[in-house]
């Protein structure tokens, strides 16, 4: 990967020396099923006599021409880099290549589906991977118009950022080579785009279903809107849902932004083996096609596509419109995006409630990679392209939306997106940084934010605000003071917009009774408006969730909270309540099986879907990593008996009782619990209104090959009836999951030495490391350090994260005849000199290590 990098600093010199004015990208997607021919002729002007390099990764370049004059690519192609010199004032550089299809999800990825054979092609070129399919000045700041020409197969469907010019035209004696039918060869012309990154251009190839609808754009332009999916998953494809959340996205972000929507069309495409939720490319969003449903799914994953739908469409001004300069200010494009996504589907779609959604998912997130060792600015320190890689992280998203919502309360809503207004009316189409939108803010508000600036986006951290409280005999609060603590690490006091709520039992329900909104800075901020009142029931820091901060409850507060965690009328200050008990209990302040109890105890009462999801996902944590091992079993085995009964008594075909039954299977030891996730997967035991659907007997089946009670035999048959590409990762987890040394390494060589196209290689890893006997993880240990600096040489980024991550034994951390802290200290001190990135993947893991430990041992002090 070194040969593939790409530092700022070489950046910025070559954003110095040339000026990007167009592309013109020809490929030729007939060739062959390995590889396919691009041609690029690319116009820059240049600062005279001056030396640069184009970006390419390609296995062979068979032409390059500079001005008329041709380059012998052996002199001048060279890792990823076409060197070029004597450079005119205006040039025209031509480039014919071979490029290679990718299963990595990077570049031009290829997948053949399982169900007619037939070939779909997407692009992903976030953050460098333009590269992988045209000659380019891969970064952001060198912005082009871009002009499209797709030969392929003539049954296909070709789409591109902009509109199509014409029909096809077929090619005389066109032959298909690239897999599926072959019906001849047509070639398509798109529209030329107006100036965009190279990284937010896309094509996407193949047989796809595609259906339409059309919006009026604000002004007054018909905005054509396209919906694709592989044919195959066509029966499943929910357009009219899709469409209303999109029309109602457009329609709050014209009017907030002021401004048009800034292209021709706007298609969204659910694309196979899709690595992240969804990629702005500018009017061709490209989505996970997990987003098609094909079975039930929580209404947690249905919000979340909403969700993700109107992250993407922000991004078409937020990114698209107006791009970073370099990827420092990648924050700008996605903690906007998430901000303003969230307040969207809160206040134009039907999921109100997508604030308690947010502090459940994304700010929990945040809050965690906070507390690694890598953590980071906001505004990141991003030196080269390995550092973006490892970046999309917590701090980009959540982190930075978390303090846009917080400087939104801070300066006002209207003066806010009265700044945004003003930021997109000046920088349409350009490149900006930090201090392009804070110029603005600070106009439409009046506040100098460069001490905010410097204290919430330049500096790492997060702090705790815990509320100290004073009552006398009759209930009278004497004194009200919030301290806020600051880690070792990263001491900012920071100032906080919050409020303070107080909650009193109203005919059995929690019902806010207080709400004093202040401002808290410093080590302590008294709250004199509490002082001379009567004591609410329970006192909450930060309720309504403006500040980005963790917080404790005082301990009669937590007394209630615990009591009364189901009466409360509104989800999100019930949901700050999880959040303050989980992060006590991942700092060791409180024991790990007293979190479990909390959970169980309550999680039926809970109305938020997402927040079910995510308790469900913390309670697997605290199960595996932060309850001591001699009550691990126990805890276990009672934590999954409950969520049966629990399941049993959900109300029919709810989607409480489906997660819970899933998160009962996934739980599963005992015999007697495997013979019920058996019996419900046979039918013999059939829960009231639950629909046994083709991804549910999935999970069924390897929680029971991962306890033992099922083999390949099972994993054929039931693969045998659902031969897609679902099918197929469900199939590959489940062999992976089979409880023996054999089938354990057999996983471990196909995801470190095979070639697993990215989807199969994910769910490969999910079912080795999904043990019920931990000693099965044990004989891996010495070969995953061995392997790393090996899989972060020969690996795409994309591919090797995920063995880095996913591989990494965390289960195995209080095994002492492993000593895994130590094992990971041994390769870190023994490779200093690792890539930056690689050593970060390493660091958090053994963090999360370190922190396990510290919590099992508070849990040990329970007893």
């Amino acid at each position: 990967m070194p040969a593939e990098n790409l530092t700022r600093a070489e950046a910025r010199e070559r954003a110095a020396t040339v000026a990007t004015q167009s592309y013109d990208v020809t490929l030729d997607l007939t060739t062959g099923p390995t590889t396919f021919t691009s041609r690029t002729v690319l116009r820059f002007t240049a600062t005279p006599g001056a030396s640069t390099f184009v970006d390419l990764i390609a296995p062979a370049v068979h032409e390059i021409t500079l001005n008329g004059r041709t380059l012998d690519p052996a002199q001048v192609f060279a890792d990823s880099r076409i060197a070029l010199s004597d450079l005119a004032e205006s040039n025209e550089l031509v480039v014919v290549a071979e490029c290679a299809y990718m299963n990595t999800g990077e570049g031009l990825h290829r997948f053949v589906d399982p169900v007619d054979d037939e070939v779909y092609l997407y692009s992903q070129f976030e953050v460098a991977d333009s590269r992988r399919v045209f000659a380019v000045f891969e970064q952001p700041d060198l912005k082009a118009e871009f002009t499209f020409t797709v030969t392929a197969p003539a049954h296909w469907v070709v789409v591109s950022n902009y509109p199509q010019v014409g029909e096809p035209v077929p090619v005389e004696g066109g032959f298909n080579r690239n897999g599926g039918r072959d019906q001849g060869t047509s070639t398509w012309t798109f529209e030329t785009t107006p100036r965009l990154s190279p990284y937010v251009t896309a094509v996407v190839a193949g047989p796809y279903h595609h259906e339409h609808g059309t919006l009026t754009s604000s002004d007054g332009r018909e905005i054509p809107l396209g919906v694709y999916c592989r044919g195959s998953l066509a029966q499943y494809l929910d357009t009219d849902e899709i469409l209303d959340v999109t029309r109602r996205g457009f329609a709050f972000f014209e009017e907030r932004f002021d401004q048009p929507y800034p292209f021709a069309k706007y298609d969204q495409l659910f694309v196979p083996e899709f690595n992240a939720g969804a990629m702005e490319n500018a009017g061709c969003v490209t989505f996970v096609e997990s987003y098609v449903f094909r079975s039930k799914v929580p209404e947690a994953t249905v919000e979340r596509r909403a969700v993700t739908i109107l992250h993407e469409l922000a991004h078409m001004w937020f990114g698209d419109l107006v791009t970073m300069r370099w990827w420092d200010d990648l924050w700008l494009n996605e903690s906007f995006a998430e901000y303003a996504s969230t307040l969207a589907a809160a206040e134009a779609t039907r999921w109100t409630s997508s604030w308690t959604t947010f502090s459940s998912l994304e700010k929990s997130w945040a809050y965690r990679q906070d507390q690694l060792p890598s953590t980071h600015p906001i505004v990141a320190d991003m030196t080269d392209l390995e550092d973006v890689e490892v970046n999309f992280d917590g701090i980009t998203y959540a982190k930075g939306a978390s303090v846009l919502k917080q400087l939104v309360a801070w300066v006002g809503q209207d003066e806010f997106f009265a700044g945004v207004r003003a930021y997109f009316a000046r920088h349409a189409w350009g490149n900006t940084e930090l201090r392009d939108l804070l110029t603005e803010l600070e106009a439409t508000s009046g506040r100098d934010l460069t001490p905010w600036s410097a204290l919430w986006l330049e500096r790492a951290g997060v702090t705790l605000l815990r509320p100290l409280v004073d009552v006398d005999d009759e209930g009278v609060i004497t004194s009200f003071t919030i301290r806020q603590e600051v880690p070792d690490e990263h001491p900012v006091q920071r100032p906080h917009r919050l409020a303070v709520g107080g909650y009193d039992l109203v005919d059995g329900r929690l019902v806010r009774t207080v709400h004093v909104e202040l401002d808290a800075d410093g080590e302590s901020t008294d709250v004199p408006e509490l002082v001379g009142t009567r004591r609410p029931l329970l006192l909450l820091v930060n309720d309504d969730d403006l500040a980005y901060a963790k917080i404790r409850l005082d301990e009669d507060s937590t007394a209630a909270a615990i009591e009364h965690l189901s009466a409360f009328d509104d989800s999100l200050p019930r949901t700050l309540i999880w959040a303050a008990t989980w992060d006590a209990t991942r700092d060791g302040e409180q024991p790990g099986r007293d979190y479990v109890d909390l959970i169980l105890g309550n999680i039926a009462h809970e109305t938020d879907s997402t927040v079910v999801l995510v308790l469900l996902r913390q309670l697997t944590t605290t199960l595996d990593l932060y309850v001591a091992p001699e009550h691990r079993r126990d805890a276990a085995v009672a934590a999954a008996d409950r969520l049966l009964e629990l399941a049993r008594g959900a109300a029919a075909g709810s989607d409480l009782q489906l997660q819970l039954l899933k998160g009962f299977a996934a739980r599963a030891t005992t015999p007697e619990q495997l013979a019920v996730v058996a019996d419900v997967l046979d039918e013999r035991e059939v829960l009231p209104g639950l629909e046994m659907d083709t991804d549910l007997r999935w999970e069924l089946l390897a929680a029971l090959v991962a306890g033992g009670r099922a083999d390949e035999t099972h994993i054929a048959a039931q693969l045998a009836t659902d031969a897609t590409a679902t099918g197929e990762r469900a199939a590959a987890l489940a062999r992976a999951a089979v409880p023996t040394p054999e089938a354990k390494q057999a996983a471990w060589a196909a995801v470190l030495d095979g070639d697993l196209p990215n989807a199969i290689q994910a769910a490969t890893i999910a079912g080795l490391v999904r043990v019920q006997d931990r000693a099965l993880l044990t004989p891996f240990v010495a070969p995953y350090f061995d392997a790393l600096t090996r899989v972060w040489a020969d690996k795409t980024n994309e591919i090797a994260q995920n063995i880095v991550v996913g591989l990494y034994p965390t289960l195995l951390a209080d095994d002492p005849e492993v000593d895994l802290l130590g094992a990971t200290d041994a390769w870190l001190a023994a490779h200093p000199d690792a890539a930056p990135a690689l050593r970060r993947l390493v660091v958090e893991s053994r963090d999360g290590v370190r922190r396990a430990i510290a919590a099992q041992q508070a849990d040990r002090l329970r007893d």
